[in-house]
């Protein structure tokens, strides 16, 4: 992820709006009804080709496979991972794990929310058995697909997304292991392979990591932020456990506080767990920076600096707003990090993917393209500006 071309270089966060061509077997699969599955599987090749030179035409430098071929940023992993079963949805317990304050202040707003949000999946997923990774063909298949899709452009560099242990815990219930620990370090252990084979074709390996700071707005009182420090600490040990071998200049760590369009209230501030995040053995950090919760954020980095060699891909645009950002705004966000952190230093992103999961896009596709072209027409003035100081 060096910076050999004197601009700031341009990325997004990895999961893009897939075509209903793909939505439409794809729901068919999680839902249980009869699909044709080399039908789905050559409709996915043929999407990741054309997503991939979509975001070349327009100027992204390390573009993803969209993740085209998942159900959902961390739902892919319950065909995986062995150790896990589907459980019946219990009407009376609402949102399994993800209940938390906002959800409570905000009662009445989501229970309309909920009516628009398609899941990809009807009910809670449990632990009930010791976790290994069978998922070798389907990671193998992202990586075929994804080289396929760059072959013939001369362009190499690109990234493919997968969750993180401490996510993959957070948004599953324990019923086998004996403490909490021991549970979220035999995923760190399986979901190794998975990262590791990213990056073994090539990939840079882009960690999806939102629960580690959306776990604050859940417990009712909000916890202390000592206490709270310590349970991101635990799970970023597992990350970096995880993460053992694997080369810290081809791993970036996305940290967002969940795609959903919610008041977000009760977020925890950046600057509580910085440094911990910053712990990760990661290359670059991909931080939400556009979205009027969190933008503001960009103060933090007048007090805290990037460990020598690492870089900060803030987003400079975001998916919670269907207005599309003007390119000077892009720039100047954009220069702001820079000036705090060194030109150098800094890549243009977005705050988090454009469709959480198959069936939950948060933006039109024609309106996330234009936000992609404003992001590269952005840093074009950026770049500019920088370095022509």
């Amino acid at each position: 992820m060096e910076n050999r071309d004197s601009r700031i270089l341009t990325t997004h966060v990895g999961s893009l709006v897939r075509p209903p061509e793909i939505i439409d077997l794809m729901r068919a699969k999680e839902f249980g009804q009869e699909y044709d599955r080399e039908e789905l599987a050559g409709r996915v090749r043929s999407g990741v080709a054309a997503v991939v030179q979509r975001q070349l035409a327009e100027g992204v430098d390390i573009p993803s496979d969209g993740e085209y071929g998942k159900s959902g940023f961390s739902a892919y992993v319950n065909e995986r991972l062995t150790g896990f079963e589907p459980r019946p949805k219990d009407p009376d317990q609402g949102v399994l794990l993800n209940w938390g304050r906002d959800r409570k202040i905000f009662r009445d707003f989501y229970q309309e929310y909920d009516q628009t949000a398609e899941t990809a999946s009807g009910g809670p997923v449990v632990c009930t058995g010791p976790i290994a990774y069978q998922g070798q063909a389907a990671v193998q298949t992202d990586v075929d697909n994804l080289k396929a899709a760059l072959a013939g452009t001369g362009h190499t560099e690109a990234f493919i997304p997968a969750v993180a242990p401490g996510t993959i815990e957070l948004q599953r219930k324990n019923e086998y292991y004996p403490t909490d620990e021991a549970y979220l370090f035999a995923i760190a252990d399986a979901m190794h392979e998975e990262y590791k084979a990213i990056v073994d074709a090539g990939f840079i390996l882009q960690l999806d990591d939102p629960r580690v700071v959306t776990q604050y707005g859940m417990p009712d009182p909000a916890p202390a932020i000592e206490e709270y420090r310590k349970f991101a600490s635990l799970r970023v040990d597992a990350i970096n456990h995880a993460l053992k071998g694997i080369p810290e200049d081809r791993v970036r760590y996305h940290l967002c506080w969940g795609s959903w369009h919610g008041p977000h209230v009760t977020d925890v501030p950046l600057r509580d767990i910085v440094d911990i995040v910053l712990g990760v053995r990661a290359g670059a950090y991909c931080v939400e920076a556009a979205n009027p919760r969190h933008e503001h954020e960009w103060q933090v980095w007048e007090n805290v600096k990037l460990p020598d060699g690492k870089k900060l891909i803030p987003g400079v645009i975001a998916h919670t707003t269907n207005l599309v950002e003007h390119p000077e705004l892009v720039a100047w966000r954009i220069m702001t990090y820079a000036r705090l952190l060194g030109r150098d230093n800094v890549m243009a992103g977005s705050d988090c993917g454009f469709s959480q999961g198959a069936f939950t896009a948060r933006v039109h596709p024609s309106i996330m393209w234009a936000k992609l072209q404003a992001l590269t027409e952005g840093a074009a003035l950026a770049t500019k500006q920088l370095w022509s100081q």
